[in-house]
């Protein structure tokens, strides 16, 4: 695999400022509490159901109308009650 850190730093520098503090954490916890389980994890054979395709599909559409804009970490962290 070529290394992705050239096209990660340009998607970084292109992000909103206010974006990075929700990636910055995203990162952090990734780091700590993924990367461990990621690596031991067995991989899933089993082919995704129609309702989990359809489920991709609506999300990569939402991202499509909303110009590759996710949803803010702050913002769902208000949704869900914890700030």
């Amino acid at each position: 695999m070529a290394d992705l850190r050239p096209e990660l730093h340009e998607e970084i520098d292109r992000m909103a400022t206010e974006a990075l503090a929700g990636l910055k954490e995203f990162l952090a916890t990734y780091r700590h509490r993924l990367g461990p389980a990621a690596r031991i994890a067995p991989y899933d054979e089993e082919p995704a159901t129609e309702a989990e395709i359809e489920a991709m599909d609506e999300a990569l559409e939402w991202l499509v109308q909303n110009r590759g804009r996710g949803i803010s970490h702050d913002d769902v962290m208000r949704e869900l009650g914890h700030k």
